[in-house]
């Protein structure tokens, strides 16, 4: 087993008035040649847009894009023509290949909205530009895991252009399980998104990120009610 250990405190961090951010790899201003990818990995921030801001019109091409919102909710719009709103509980993705622009915006003026945006590398490249969001329930996370996105077409998670798994679970204090990697070789990286877990001889809190890879499977053990975010992807 190999292992990376990020602790939240060491993120890198953006503060734009309108914008609070957390970076776990190098992102805009923030470069730290150590840490640019887990794997095919590329971003994780940590984002708190507050009310009424937002990021503008802006390309994106050949990314896979994933917006986790946890709390609030924020407005999309995009060259494919979508128009949404996308609020906790779902999960959106973008698929940019050849090229798209979009922005997103809090949509309340008076409350912050807090969410993961996460990108992969994509496996094909120059595909038509894809947009899909879905909601998953808390219910069906509820001390088990529960698959978010995926490139099976025929999972419940939204589809990935690559071989990659986003995978949640809620567990109360003392509850745990067991992640199988789902595709030999393929590395996952942990993120606590709440509460505090045992896993691989590490104690991880809140918004911690371990990466563990040359493994077929891991336990984890929740030693404080947690919501957790699996990320798996190809090394």
């Amino acid at each position: 087993m190999n292992k990376t250990l990020h602790r939240a405190d060491t993120r890198g961090a953006a503060e734009h008035g309108w914008l609070s951010s957390r970076h776990t790899f190098s992102f805009a201003d923030y470069q730290d040649h150590e840490r640019t990818r887990f794997g095919l990995l590329r971003v994780i921030n940590d984002d708190v847009v507050h009310p009424s801001g937002g990021f503008g019109t802006h390309p994106h091409e050949n990314m896979e894009i994933v917006s986790v919102p946890l709390e609030g909710e924020l407005r999309h719009q995009d060259s494919m023509g979508n128009t949404q709103h996308i609020r906790a509980g779902e999960v959106q993705i973008m698929s940019a290949g050849t090229g798209i622009t979009h922005s997103e915006f809090n949509a309340s003026d008076s409350a912050d909205v807090k969410f993961l945006q996460i990108w992969v590398f994509p496996k094909e490249r120059d595909i038509e530009p894809r947009y899909d969001q879905k909601l998953f329930t808390a219910e069906e996370r509820a001390n088990r895991l529960q698959v978010v996105v995926s490139p099976d077409a025929t999972d419940a998670g939204v589809r990935i252009n690559q071989d990659a798994w986003f995978v949640r679970g809620d567990f109360r204090a003392g509850e745990g399980g067991r992640y199988d990697v789902k595709k030999p070789g393929n590395g996952v990286y942990l993120f606590v998104i709440e509460g505090s877990v045992d896993v691989a001889g590490e104690s991880l809190e809140r918004r911690d990120g371990l990466g563990i890879e040359a493994v077929a499977d891991f336990e984890f053990a929740a030693t404080a009610d947690s919501q957790l975010l699996f990320i798996e992807v190809p090394m």
